[in-house]
């Protein structure tokens, strides 16, 4: 976006066609670290790889240890081994629980499922990164999985796991740089992404198991952060701020899936729950 007139402009565009002021890179640009792999894959951002590669590695490790419990193998997993390693369960179950609320959103029941939403997030979340930052979008990402999965926990007493929840929030994120740009732009990008989430929505109430709840609670959430969160601007006084709130959302990560080693760790039998 151009800064003196906030028009939407190509990244190839050294003076704003609609104000003709020159602009240089976005300070998102300035600010990032460079692109993996020297940016040959231009969809290789930091954060969101980083999840991908979280998703797989617990997807890898649920699977080997169904196989070594015995409890039927193969690459769709049981409830059981799901529950174990920090899905998400309904809140009056959930008896101090609460990190289940995040480690249930890094979690898949089988290869459809995290090959689905892999794709999506791929796709999804490198788009928000390059538009709000690594440190918005982290923090985006993290409220909406832990939104979704607490209004889930409130109406769906069930197991549920997946990122869909944060994904949802990252849709919202893009909704919420339409609605703030009313312009023809924002207007084609706020358009895409509601049929995005309607598309999601209403596959979710047609296909039984679909966690419905924790997909409207990840849209919101990621919505209204990211319309408070707007998008970064050099000498905007906000930016430190964000990358601590950035960094308070990975320790806070980091301490769930450390209470979820230390609950497994004490499980007497993975046959017996």
């Amino acid at each position: 976006m151009c800064p003196h007139c906030r028009a939407f402009i190509t990244d190839k565009d050294k003076i704003c066609p609609y104000c003709n002021e020159n602009v240089g890179p976005r300070y998102v640009e300035r600010a990032r670290a460079a692109d993996i792999i020297g940016g040959f894959i231009p969809q290789a951002r930091f954060n969101t790889m980083l999840i991908l590669l979280i998703n797989a590695g617990l997807y890898l490790a649920t699977v080997l240890f169904s196989m070594k419990a015995g409890t039927g193998g193969g690459l769709d997993l049981d409830g059981r081994v799901l529950y174990a390693f920090g899905a998400k369960i309904g809140l009056r179950d959930l008896d101090g629980q609460w990190w289940r609320l995040v480690t249930a959103g890094f979690l898949h029941g089988g290869l459809l499922h995290i090959l689905m939403n892999s794709w999506v997030l791929f796709d999804l979340g490198a788009q928000v990164e390059a538009i709000y930052g690594a440190a918005r979008m982290w923090v985006i990402y993290f409220l909406a999985t832990v939104g979704g999965f607490y209004l889930s926990a409130v109406f769906h007493p069930g197991i549920s796991i997946g990122a869909s929840a944060g994904i949802c929030g990252l849709l919202g994120a893009m909704i919420a740089l339409g609605v703030r740009h009313r312009n023809p732009m924002g207007n084609a990008i706020r358009s895409m992404y509601i049929r995005w989430a309607i598309y999601m929505l209403v596959f979710g109430f047609l296909v039984s198991g679909i966690d419905n709840y924790a997909h409207i609670g990840g849209l919101a959430a990621g919505f209204v952060v990211a319309y408070v969160a707007e998008t970064p601007r050099a000498n905007s006084g906000t930016e430190g701020l964000w990358q601590a709130a950035s960094w308070c959302c990975v320790i806070i990560t980091v301490v769930c899936f450390l209470k979820m080693w230390l609950w497994f760790s004490h499980l007497p039998n993975i046959m017996s729950l």
